[in-house]
């Protein structure tokens, strides 16, 4: 039995599918279903005998201190976050609220479970922090990619508010003894990612005629994960990974921005043509930069690949080529998160 916060968002709802349908693991899901947050996603699983789900806040200790009680999981993942740099530099108010002082509440909640077990249970039992890259700063062209002994150098609320949380789950292993392990990933992408991010949002905005938005000169460079690759690699650093210890997952697949937007216009050439024929590339629109933007992330995962022998199955070329295909076959899950508040926020950002 697993207990996993955040699932009903975009990777913890990829892992929640996995580890029910393919795992076949007990899994109970706690979610406060901000605006990301998609019971829609999981409608497959509702009714699962091994699947349970919870509205709540991990904030909640009451809540959280219950569902451990009732369920002893031997595992607790924590997706739960707010985790979109552009709200974040918004309003970075929720990100402190969520990353850091949610977590918190959650670490001091599983401690208390943690210190009622019986040392069969304490052996067995695992917190793991699912956490970013961005933590790291940014990179230059020519430096190598980020390590897992790289310095924290967070430069947006978001990645501060992670970097925050990472240093909580490190220091509740020293002090407290709890069995904690941290993943850094790179940027996701694939099935049902909320359409704020670069990726669906261009898919979408495609189809609807509207600007593709590229920030700046779109030649900011990012490493890019197919996000069921990253739900395995999640699985394996649960399963082997050694206590206390960070793992970096990324996708060997740097891309810029703008090279990113122009892959999905050809597929989508390919794909779903425009009535008129002409290609999809002509809707790119640059547009200001957002502040303080970092200019690469780069992931080195040889330690995963190392130590637990976990490498991406995806490439960028066959994953953008799936989660193009998916988007263009469920528009109708994308129809349902789109919705009049999203609409506001697409073009308060992108003006």
């Amino acid at each position: 039995m697993i207990l996993l916060t955040g699932g009903a968002g975009f990777i913890g709802g990829n892992f929640v599918l996995r580890s029910t349908t393919v795992q076949n693991s007990g899994l109970v899901n706690l979610d406060k279903l901000t605006y990301a947050g998609n019971l829609q996603t999981l409608q497959s699983i509702s009714g699962m005998p091994n699947y349970h789900f919870y509205q709540g806040d991990i904030s909640d200790r009451a809540l959280v201190a219950q569902i451990l009680e009732r369920y002893q999981p031997e595992a607790v993942i924590n997706f739960a976050a707010e985790s979109h740099v552009d709200r974040s530099i918004h309003g970075p108010g929720d990100f402190i609220q969520t990353n850091i002082v949610g977590t918190f509440n959650l670490l001091e909640s599983v401690r208390a479970y943690y210190e009622k077990l019986g040392d069969d249970q304490k052996n067995k039992f695992r917190f793991l922090h699912v956490s970013t890259d961005e933590v790291y700063g940014t990179l230059d062209q020519t430096d190598p990619p980020f390590a897992e002994t790289n310095p924290y150098e967070p430069n947006s609320p978001y990645a501060a508010s992670k970097a925050a949380s990472d240093h909580l789950v490190r220091a509740w292993f020293h002090t407290y003894g709890l069995p904690v392990l941290t993943t850094n990933c790179s940027n996701n992408y694939g099935p049902y990612q909320f359409p704020e991010k670069l990726i669906p949002l261009v898919i979408h905005n495609a189809l609807k005629g509207k600007p593709l938005p590229v920030y700046g000169d779109g030649k900011q460079i990012r490493d890019w994960l197919y996000v069921e690759d990253h739900c395995d690699a999640i699985q394996a650093v649960l399963e082997r990974g050694r206590l206390g210890e960070t793992y970096n997952i990324g996708g060997n697949n740097e891309k810029t921005n703008v090279s990113v937007v122009e892959t999905i216009c050809r597929i989508l050439d390919q794909l779903r043509p425009r009535a008129d024929q002409k290609s999809y590339l002509e809707q790119i629109t640059f547009v200001k930069d957002r502040p303080g933007h970092d200019r690469r992330y780069a992931i080195n995962a040889s330690k995963i690949a190392n130590e637990l022998g976990w490498k991406p199955k995806e490439t960028f070329e066959s994953g953008i080529q799936k989660t193009v295909q998916w988007y263009l076959d469920h528009q109708d899950w994308v129809e349902g998160v789109v919705s009049g508040s999203y609409r506001d926020w697409v073009a308060k950002q992108y003006n």
